[in-house]
């Protein structure tokens, strides 16, 4: 039965709106997707193939289209097969599964113009980490269209010079367009994933369950990156050991599938797919493993997905701080949570692994964001375990400050303002390459 004590419902509804806003499908990872999605707009709206196009994507998006395989287009990678998959074959009204429908001629095409070098890329110097801007021509026409702070939202479409759609940013809302986040806290968050009755989210949870399982199976069964799932899995082990290395095993092989250009869909968490999953699949697999109800898990996921978006809101949707930290930290306090913890030692957990893994960069999307993952898994368990014997690193030793909220605002401080320059020099030396 779902519990009865329920939350401000004002507050509630714009929990629920948040989740709903950031547990979204993708197929493939999102800037790659996000380019063919921009793409195939342009090329809607110009109302032909284009004959020129020019790509301009920021230095975030370059970081993270360029080195990952591109789903449905037979092991193409990079920023130029995202982009001529959008035009050749892209459904812009699938939005993050744009590249769902591909056909064997379009694949044709798009090499074609691959050999060709069809289409020019350029670094755009912005401000906003997430930003591209699509301009193509055929004949006399031309467009422009732009993206800017996430992945689907076009805020300007152009048609031969004159300006057709503006969509300005909201002051009062999170990145422009989305519900403010600055209601989120872990309290808060515990709150809800206690007490909102799980009819109100709909299937977002079950289809968060399915999506992601299925990759991770996927990823264990395949042959994607250096089959670290299942290298894992060989490893063995039994008791806690075992249920450690199953974790990591699942969850690394979802996420070495799916940058390898496994053509199967999940359910992404602050515009990344690597971080659905890092929230979730962990969670999944300790509940299914511990054999606990569905309830239970659900409400584990709840809290995850809350708090991997409360983290995110603060460190930005992309930096060089790797995200896969902030969701298996999440997961690790969901797992906490499972096990019967108090909030307190949630907030432990949380802590602990910001104290240990807070320092790995993000050097682009690629199969060895799995390995990150799994690394960062790590930590997350190790401070589960930790948190549930009382055990804790204190405020002053490092970054921690005196309760969670203020450790997670530093480490959001860290990523967003600290890590500028490190983004920056990560960018030159891939450019170097």
């Amino acid at each position: 039965m779902e519990m009865t004590i329920k939350m401000d419902t004002k507050i509630s509804d714009r929990y629920i709106e948040i989740l709903k806003e950031e547990l979204v499908p993708a197929l493939g990872c999102t800037e790659p997707i996000a380019i063919a999605y921009i793409a195939a707009k342009a090329r809607d709206i110009l109302g032909d193939f284009p004959e020129k196009v020019l790509l301009k994507c920021s230095g975030n998006i370059f970081k993270n289209a360029r080195s990952v395989t591109v789903p449905n287009t037979e092991g193409l990678i990079g920023i130029r097969a995202g982009m001529l998959a959008g035009l050749v074959g892209g459904k812009a009204n699938k939005e993050m599964e744009v590249l769902s429908q591909l056909t064997k001629d379009d694949l044709v095409v798009i090499k074609k113009l691959l050999d060709c070098n069809f289409g020019e890329l350029e670094l755009l110097q912005t401000e906003i980490n997430l930003h591209l801007i699509m301009i193509a021509k055929a004949g006399r026409d031309s467009v422009l269209v732009e993206i800017k702070h996430n992945h689907t939202n076009i805020c300007r479409i152009e048609k031969n010079g004159k300006c057709i759609y503006q969509n300005d940013d909201n002051p009062n809302k999170y990145l422009g367009s989305f519900t403010d986040r600055s209601i989120l806290s872990v309290n808060g968050i515990y709150e809800f994933a206690n007490t909102v009755p799980l009819k109100a989210l709909g299937d977002l949870i079950t289809k968060q369950i399915d999506y992601n399982i299925k990759i991770a199976e996927e990823g264990l069964k395949g042959n994607y990156g250096v089959n670290i799932g299942q290298t894992l899995l060989d490893i063995g082990g039994s008791g806690d050991a075992r249920l450690q290395t199953k974790l990591k095993a699942y969850t690394a092989a979802a996420s070495e599938a799916r940058m390898s250009g496994c053509a199967l869909p999940v359910i992404t968490n602050s515009g990344s797919g690597n971080q659905g999953i890092a929230t979730s699949i962990p969670v999944i697999v300790y509940a299914r493993e511990q054999k606990l109800s569905q309830e239970k898990l659900y409400r584990g996921l709840v809290l995850s997905n809350l708090l991997t978006i409360h983290q995110k809101t603060l460190i930005g949707r992309l930096s060089a701080f790797c995200g896969g930290v902030s969701a298996s930290c999440s997961s690790g306090a969901a797992i906490t949570y499972l096990a019967g913890g108090s909030l307190e030692a949630i907030n432990l957990t949380i802590s602990n692994t910001l104290a240990n893994v807070s320092g790995i960069i993000c050097d682009g999307a690629k199969p060895s964001c799995a390995a990150k993952i799994a690394s960062s898994l790590d930590a997350a368990y190790m401070s589960h375990v930790l948190a549930m014997n009382g055990r804790c690193y204190q405020p002053g030793d490092g970054i921690l400050r005196n309760n969670i909220e203020e450790t997670i605002a530093a480490v959001g401080r860290i990523a967003c303002k600290g890590m500028k320059n490190t983004d920056t020099e990560i960018i030159k030396i891939m450019l170097e390459y």
